[in-house]
């Protein structure tokens, strides 16, 4: 099971990948949880304590293994494009609620593509990750479709698209469908998050496809109270974890 967990910023997507992750391992599967955001929080909503976290450097800022593995140095700027990876989850993650968490950064770039050996070494990673790895794999990917069109996701099982009910969030579902599709993703679902009333669902329901669309997380503040309290969500609120047992449910069908 390799899903990439994806939508806006600020959509909720971080807190349905961690609770996510938690569920798998609770029953007993070997899960690494990847997080592919430049502002990396997956590591609180799975429930690691602070120091932990502020230890953990993403590997796109290992400047000195980028250069080791792929070659590359100010005297020499030719790297290798299949620069050994198999190692760095089990060397570099961390393991904290049966859910080993890797920090993959991302590589900031001023165009639509980066060729640079930091992409090569984060390219690899998830590829190594998707196809050689017997783990559950949950990707955070970060906000919007940059990782998309950096090709970066492509061998995935399938998209995961946490929306919120308004026409925006429906917009990126939209336009992950069509990209994912030019990758050979051909599952694209969607879970909407922060969702009010009857009003927000039959809104969801009238402009996403009922095969894509896995169900809806309401509204709940102890989303926010886990979140200023540093908690996981999964460990703080029943309510969203029973909703997203559900989700998971339709997800363990395919």
């Amino acid at each position: 099971m390799k899903i990439a967990v994806t939508g806006k910023g600020g959509v909720g997507k971080t807190t349905f990948a961690a609770t996510l992750a938690r569920l798998y391992a609770a029953e007993g599967r070997k899960v690494l949880a990847a997080d592919v955001d430049p502002d990396a929080n997956l590591g609180l909503a799975l429930g690691f304590d602070e120091e932990t976290l502020d230890s953990i450097v993403p590997i796109s800022r290992m400047r000195k293994l980028v250069e080791d593995r792929t070659g590359v140095n100010q005297e020499n700027q030719f790297y290798r494009l299949n620069p050994k990876v198999d190692d760095i989850p089990d060397k570099f993650g961390k393991l904290c609620n049966g859910v080993r968490l890797l920090v993959l950064g991302t590589v900031e770039t001023g165009g639509g593509g980066c060729v640079c050996p930091e992409h090569v070494m984060l390219k690899r990673i998830i590829n190594n990750l998707i196809l050689h790895r017997d783990d559950v794999v949950i990707m955070d990917m970060e906000a919007g479709l940059e990782h998309l069109g950096r090709g970066t996701t492509e061998s995935v099982d399938q998209f995961i698209v946490v929306i919120e009910p308004g026409a925006r969030s429906i917009q990126t579902y939209k336009n992950v469908k069509r990209l994912a599709s030019d990758l050979g993703v051909k599952q694209v679902r969607v879970v909407a998050n922060k969702v009010r009333n009857e009003e927000d669902e039959a809104f969801i329901q009238s402009k996403i496809p009922a095969e894509d669309l896995l169900g809806f997380i309401h509204y709940n503040t102890e989303v926010i109270d886990a979140d200023r309290q540093g908690k996981s969500p999964y460990d703080f609120s029943e309510t969203v974890t029973n909703e997203i047992i559900k989700i998971k449910e339709k997800i363990d069908q395919d």
